[in-house]
């Protein structure tokens, strides 16, 4: 028997977890790429710089200015992450320490090496790597293209360098970094739409299931209900000249009343597709809360378990633990057998005080008589046992209640 983690053991469903982790995946994806094109181009910078002119303060603002510069977008990232929701306008606050190192090094780089294309790159880059409404990144891309190709072209046209570099090798960096910086944020904005869609269309599903959910309980109601009327109707008429006759109208009502709460119970259970994992996390988890040491043995493939049987036995045994147990401590089992499953709930009764008793009584159809009745419609077993420091509460289910998941 192990202790069940604080974290819920129930993963969730495999499409939600592959996108979660195509999602993070992604994201990484984006900040690896902007980080690496900001870094090349650091790199490239600072051989011409180290070509230009040797001395170790050149190289020291070229190579880890360049260094701190590119860790300052980073920031620009994580704000660009988390403004999902984020309409026209930016939030200028959050960004002036980006903005202020990209103008201290772009200025002094550009300064040092004698590069109009170094010194407009940094803010160039960093209006980029904001979150632009659709039509104005697009604006916003062209201009930053023709501003650094143009301060490209006024850097091979004065021949600032003399290290015998190709005249058009700066230019095709300088249109190339704007596009491929929003190239990669592109994607991430892809996944993100596609991660957004997916969830719409899954609480449009839950919502147009509780339209039919309420649609079927307003049938079934609707028409129990005009029964049981129409019968107390003819009861009420016949009782003062006819008792014997008014009294059968009366337990036909009672009967009507019995069908209308099972048909809804009927109901529910049908429309109840909560997986078996999720109950027993749920069980572990309101335990905990009520301040019960709990420990937990399931089955990794708990899932599997048959949650039109189980799901309300372990709910309402939770229940009783809660409402009258007591104890210090509980335990939950739920393990294969050879023929079916075993559930076991245990709570532990301090100092003997008798608290097993009242989890046993129940109450009527809601207590343990009402687990009795569904176990052995099932197919199972119930086993209630209880002594001075424990009581324990077995079911077991036959494989064959799988068939009704």
């Amino acid at each position: 028997m192990t202790r069940i983690p604080p974290a819920s053991t129930v993963e969730p469903a495999p499409g939600s977890r592959q996108l979660a982790r195509g999602i993070t995946a992604t994201w990484w994806y984006t900040v690896t790429a902007v980080l690496f094109i900001e870094l090349m181009l650091v790199g490239a910078w600072t051989g011409i710089a180290a070509a230009v002119d040797l001395r170790g303060g050149v190289l020291l603002v070229v190579g880890l200015g360049g260094v701190v510069w590119c860790a300052s977008t980073l920031l620009l990232l994580l704000d660009y992450r988390h403004r999902l929701e984020a309409g026209p306008g930016v939030e200028w606050r959050r960004l002036v320490l980006p903005f202020a190192v990209a103008v201290a090094y772009g200025g002094t780089a550009g300064l040092l090496v004698g590069s109009w294309e170094l010194a407009g790159m940094p803010i160039v880059q960093f209006f980029v790597l904001l979150r632009w409404p659709r039509g104005v990144r697009v604006r916003v891309v062209v201009a930053a293209t023709v501003v650094l190709v143009g301060l490209a072209v006024i850097d091979t046209a004065a021949d600032g360098f003399g290290v015998g570099i190709p005249w058009w090798l700066p230019i095709v960096y300088a249109a190339m970094l704007p596009g491929m910086t929003v190239s990669s944020l592109w994607w991430w904005d892809v996944l993100v739409t596609l991660d957004r869609a997916r969830a719409s269309e899954a609480r449009l599903a839950a919502t147009q299931e509780r339209l039919r959910v309420a649609t079927d309980v307003h049938d079934l109601q609707g028409h129990h209900l005009q029964v049981i009327a129409l019968q107390l109707e003819l009861a009420e008429r016949l009782l003062p000249v006819d008792a014997p006759a008014g009294m059968e109208q009366l337990r036909a009502a009672r009967v009507s009343v019995d069908e209308a709460r099972q048909g809804t119970r009927d109901l529910a259970t049908r429309f109840r597709s909560v997986p078996l994992g999720d109950e027993l996390a749920n069980a572990r988890d309101l335990l905990g809360a009520a301040g019960l040491d709990v420990e937990a043995r399931i089955a990794t493939d708990a899932n599997a378990a048959p949650a039109a049987d189980l799901g309300p036995v372990i709910r309402e045994t939770t229940t009783n633990v809660l409402r009258h147990g007591g104890g210090e401590r509980a335990r939950l089992v739920l393990e294969r057998t050879r023929d079916g499953w075993r559930y076991e709930i245990a709570n532990g009764v301090p100092d003997g005080d008798g608290g097993a008793g009242d989890v046993e009584d129940g109450h009527g159809g809601s207590g343990l008589e009402g687990v009795r009745r569904r176990i052995a419609d099932a197919g199972g077993t119930l086993d209630v046992r209880g002594d001075a420091d424990e009581f324990v509460v077995v079911v077991t289910v036959p494989s064959a209640g799988e068939g009704a998941r």
